[in-house]
This record gives C-alpha cells, sequence and structure tokens, in this order.
C-alpha cells in the first residue's frame, strides 16, 4: 500500500507516512517479496515500531512480518523449547509461558513490541535480558538465503546484537527459539520488585503480576499518551569515574559491572538535571519516569529529537557522562 499512515505502527503516535507498507505471514511470502523485487529500496523492517521515533515521512518501504505461531519443539523434565513467529507479540509470549508454568520470561512482562524485534534489541527488565532464554534465531536474508543463528553467534550484551549492524540490515528474523525452565528459578534482585512481593512466596504468576504493576506504575500506556518507553540506555562507566561521583553524590544508584564498570541510571542523572515533567513545547519528559520522553499531543519526531538532545546535553554538563538513545532514530 502506497502513502502509508505510520501512526499506529509507531507507539510515539507520530503522524508520519510510508512510501509504502509491506506485510507477509509466512516464509514464503516474505522470499516472493524478495524474489519479484517488491521490496526496493531503501527499507526498513519493523516489528511494533515501540523502539523507534520517525523523524519525517519515510521514503521507502516499510516492512512488517506478521509470521505468527508457538510450537514446542522438544520438551523434558526440566525444559520446554518453543519455536515462535517473529510477529508474535512479545507479552502474548510472556503470558503463555506463565500460564504453562514456563519459567524464564516472566521478569520481561509487559515489554511493548514483537518477538522478532525483541531478539534484535536484546530486550531486558529487572536482571533478566532476552538472550537468557533465546537459543537460536531463524532468518531469511535480501537474497533468499536460509540461516539459523545459534545464540552464541548474536553478539549478545546490554541492548545489543549481531541483528543491529548495519551489515545486517538485509538480514530478517523469521522466527525465534527459546528455552524456558520447568523449575522456577526466580530473578528477585531489584528492591522494587521484592517490594511489589511484600514477603510472598514467589509464583511465576505473582511475579508477572508484580512486573506488570511496577510498569504500570511508572511508564505512560502508549494508547493513551506516545512513548517509546526507556528512551537512553543506561550508561556503562569507569569505576574510577564513578567514585568520583559517588563522593560529591553519595545517594546515586549504580549497579556493578564486573570490577572495572559500573552501570549508573539514566533516569538518576536525567532527573538530577531537573528534566522531571518538563517539556519543550510538545515533547516532555515523563512526570513519573525520567527515562521517558512522551508525545503530549502533536509532537513531530524533530520535536522529541531536540528534547532528547537538550537532555544529553544537560548530562553530559552536569556529570560528564554521555547518555545514548535507546531509540532508533529514522
Amino acid at each position: 500500500m502506497k502513502n502509508f499512515p505510520l501512526r499506529a505502527h509507531n507507539t510515539f503516535g507520530l503522524e508520519v507516512y510510508a512510501h509504502r507498507f509491506l506485510e507477509y505471514a509466512s516464509e514464503e511470502e516474505l522470499a516472493t517479496l524478495i524474489h519479484t523485487g517488491q521490496i526496493g529500496t531503501p527499507y526498513l523492517h519493523i516489528g511494533a515500531g515501540s523502539n523507534l521515533l520517525f523523524t519525517d515521512n519515510y521514503p521507502g518501504t516499510i516492512l512488517h512480518s506478521r509470521i505468527l505461531g508457538i510450537s514446542v519443539t522438544h520438551e523434558d523434565a526440566d525444559s520446554v523449547c518453543l519455536r515462535v513467529g517473529a510477529g508474535v507479540v512479545w507479552d502474548d509470549f510472556v503470558r503463555l509461558c506463565v500460564e504453562k508454568g514456563w519459567q524464564g520470561a516472566e521478569n520481561l512482562s509487559l515489554i511493548p513490541g514483537e518477538v522478532g524485534a525483541a531478539a534484535v534489541q536484546n530486550i531486558g527488565a529487572y536482571g533478566v535480558e532476552a538472550k537468557d532464554i533465546i537459543t537460536s534465531v531463524e532468518t531469511l536474508d535480501s537474497s533468499g538465503h536460509e540461516q539459523t543463528y545459534q545464540v552464541e553467534e548474536c553478539a549478545y550484551a546490554y541492548r545489543r546484537s549481531l541483528f543491529k549492524r548495519p551489515e545486517m540490515k538485509s538480514v530478517f528474523i523469521t522466527r525465534v527459539n527459546f528455552r524456558l525452565n520447568k523449575t522456577p528459578r526466580f530473578h528477585l534482585d531489584y528492591g522494587a520488585l521484592r517490594e511489589a512481593l511484600n514477603g510472598q512466596t514467589p509464583t511465576l504468576s505473582l511475579v508477572r503480576n508484580a512486573i506488570i504493576h511496577i510498569r504500570q506504575s511508572k511508564l505512560p500506556d502508549p494508547k493513551e499518551l506516545g512513548n517509546a518507553g526507556s528512551f537512553f540506555m543506561n550508561p556503562v562507566i569507569p569505576r574510577a569515574q564513578f567514585e568520583q561521583l559517588q563522593a560529591t553524590h553519595p545517594a546515586i544508584p549504580h549497579y556493578d559491572v564486573d570490577e572495572h564498570l559500573v552501570k549508573v541510571p539514566a533516569g538518576w542523572l536525567i532527573e538530577q538535571c531537573g528534566w522531571k515533567g518538563r517539556s519543550l513545547g510538545p515533547a516532555a519528559v515523563y512526570d513519573k519516569q525520567a527515562l521517558v520522553l512522551v508525545n503530549t499531543g502533536g509532537a513531530t519526531g524533530s520535536d522529541i529529537a531536540r528534547l532528547a538532545e537538550a537532555v544529553q546535553a544537560s548530562v553530559r554538563e552536569k556529570f560528564n557522562i554521555n547518555i545514548q538513545p535507546e531509540v532508533i532514530f529514522v
């Protein structure tokens, strides 16, 4: 479809258009689009648009997967392996795992987006990342070549993966394979999560519901207030730099990465710079979570980008730390 409105395909709710929009429901349909030259250039493959900032109309083709399905490929007394279509809504997958008693995905509850994009982004929350449960990623590239990447080949790191590299732009994820545990091994290291459980013996449902409650209390619903969740990545800085900051800001929260590196919450840095609840025109820093930038109504992608730049400049000036967007600018 030409001159396709993308408002429903980006969670900032931006009024932008793509020259063309193509969806496919199977690997065979994608291969046909490739072999018949229908995709053209430029092109961009998206999921639910929950991690994108369109700063203008897109002049080429937007591709979107509608490959669905969740199937069991192996099961034993300890674990279950699942093959999941890239177009499956991420939280639908998590909900199924919890309902079936399969542990591993519950800490990633209510993260927006789709399964394919989750494997690209290596989404994470509350001490768990997608890479912890992914076993392999199935792909089809722009020449029609199929390849499965084992998790060790995916170069996963904090919000990083092989699939985010520029040279992998022509590689499309079709399905993702996961391994879940049948014996719960809960990750409850975050204070907010322990508080939400309030001393109850954890179960998959309790953990999922607690995380949903926490996220809903801190993050706005994109249907009500356009946003892409966490806009910035938490910076990882040398320990010596952190210790200097801690001397002047004793309350600075942090997470030890290793003996040399420390992760500092970007939201805390932004809040210390006075941005929480502030706006530049119709773009604002959310008043309940400084890590989130929101479209208060009628904002353009450029409005949000200008706000992001102003926030980055403030953090750089006050703390000598460069915070980088987690959101992808298009």
